[in-house]
């Protein structure tokens, strides 16, 4: 009886091992998508399955799409912090790296000139220490009372960048959101859960192809 039961625990073992296993070599198999912003990507007012990345982490897991998603959205951070913080944050594996820092800069009137060196220094790392990762940058917007010189040229920044550096590009990560009532909270700058969606589907359609040709 004695020699049976250990025949079976040995026997659940193994399964469960090699269960393991499987799980972990599925686990190593996956490849990255990071999304680095501010207090939009980080889902500011929101909980963190209503911020974009989850939704589209979401569709992924429909789709049963070999990718994981990691959130790396930072609120109030700026391009300046984010090309301190980059370093860190390649530490890991990555496919696919969707760059959303901006906003803040606008938002403080910051030299379009600073806020363009700090976000081609993020390019730079990217491109050093994940040459094979695919950078997707996401355009921002200076708010109108900044005048419009100011928010031309702040604009012109990720046109120029994508177009400099051959980068997959969204013009507006917040096109069809940003100054709508109803699809921002109070304070007239974060997304509503509903404005969120609306991110994620408009950067889907950009992300769907790059995952379909690298698949």
């Amino acid at each position: 009886m004695n020699f049976i039961k250990r025949i079976y625990f040995f026997t659940v073992s193994l399964f469960f091992l090699f269960a393991a296993l499987a799980s972990t070599v599925t686990a190593q198999e996956n490849k990255t998508i990071l999304f680095f912003g501010d207090s939009i990507t980080a889902g500011y007012g929101l909980s963190e399955e209503q911020a974009y990345p989850a939704l589209i982490e979401q569709k992924i897991d429909s789709l049963d799409l070999p990718y994981d998603v990691v959130n790396a959205g930072l609120s109030g951070e700026t391009t300046a912090g984010g090309a301190r913080r980059v370093d860190w944050i390649l530490q890991q594996d990555i496919a696919l790296f969707v760059l959303g820092l901006g906003g803040n800069d606008g938002l403080r009137g910051i030299d379009p000139s600073n806020t363009r060196q700090n976000l081609q220094t993020i390019i730079d790392k990217v491109r050093e220490q994940k040459p094979a990762a695919t950078i997707v940058l996401a355009g921002m917007e200076a708010p109108p009372n900044l005048g419009e010189t100011y928010t031309t040229q702040f604009r012109q920044v990720f046109a120029d960048l994508a177009e400099e550096n051959q980068l997959t590009f969204m013009p507006f990560l917040l096109e069809d959101v940003a100054g709508i009532r109803e699809l921002n909270q109070p304070d007239g700058i974060h997304p509503t859960a509903e404005g969120q969606k609306i991110i994620a589907e408009n950067l889907w359609e950009i992300l769907r192809p790059l995952i379909d040709d690298a698949e």
